[in-house]
């Protein structure tokens, strides 16, 4: 008998699960976010799991790109910028997730059963003050190690008395093949060149943004100059431009401390 050339009905497909829906690359990534977050520290903790700690984001040069803090848990804050992207730092397009390659994060266990503001409000107030020292600490050992001598948040943390940070744990959000893929400089500079055209897009829509979001488009087209001249140069044969050719606190001014107007930040 002829083929009519229709599919059976038992021959339907069902429907896929909601996490076989993403892109082959962003599963990946989301895989290995969640086995770092289900990592757990030498007392058996979870490291993520944390309610009040400081967290680090890393490009793929292993270049540090953003710095935070939170005190809703590591796993709520992490997931709300790198999956559910409902954080300012993303809406705003300042953090392309897809930059992100390692993540650094500051558990602070010492701090996990600080009482509310309403049942102790001067336990929290304290609490919360060494949460910011401990972030600006953070904050200032990232520009410190960045060859740019800065990064991309849009809100510098509240200038504190530097402290020691406590142990940190890294983990890595992509694989060895999607570096190799991801990495290359032409797709990174194409990808950079979108992000800051999204960040321009979101100052000229809104018209009235905080100066901490001019100093971050500011900070992006360097890293794109950069990247795009040390492409310029491999491409010659020729070494690697010298990063402090583009002085960054000649441009903005210092980045160690907040300026007037530093939007609300997250």
């Amino acid at each position: 008998m002829a083929s009519s050339g229709r599919a059976r009905v038992d021959e339907v497909k069902s429907k896929p699960k909601s996490k076989e829906l993403p892109a082959a690359i962003v599963q990946e990534f989301r895989s290995l976010f969640d086995k770092a977050k289900s990592q757990k520290d030498n007392e058996g903790r979870k490291i993520t799991s944390a309610k009040w700690g400081v967290y680090a984001f890393y490009d793929y040069d292993g270049e540090p790109i953003y710095v935070g803090q939170t005190k809703e848990s590591l796993a709520t804050r992490l997931n709300r910028h790198l999956t559910n992207q409902r954080t300012d730092a993303v809406a705003m397009r300042i953090l392309d997730v897809f930059e992100v390659a390692e993540m650094e994060v500051w558990p602070l266990w010492h701090l996990e059963y600080t009482p509310s503001k309403n049942v102790d409000a001067t336990s929290f107030s304290d609490a919360t003050r060494q949460l910011d020292a401990y972030e600006y600490s953070a904050y200032l050992r990232a520009i410190s190690n960045s060859k740019f001598g800065a990064i991309l948040n849009e809100k510098i943390p509240p200038a504190s008395t530097p402290i020691d940070l406590p142990e940190s744990y890294r983990f890595k959000l992509i694989s060895e093949a999607t570096k190799e893929e991801r990495g290359h400089p032409d797709v990174r500079i194409a990808r950079r060149a979108e992000t800051i055209s999204r960040l321009a897009s979101v100052a000229f829509e809104r018209g009235q943004v905080s100066a901490g979001l001019r100093r971050v488009l500011v900070v992006q087209a360097v890293r794109l100059a950069y990247k795009s001249a040390e492409r310029y140069k491999f491409a010659e044969g020729k070494d690697a431009p010298d990063p402090s050719a583009i002085s960054v606190e000649g441009l903005i001014g210092s980045v160690k401390y907040p300026t007037d107007d530093e939007g609300s930040g997250d």
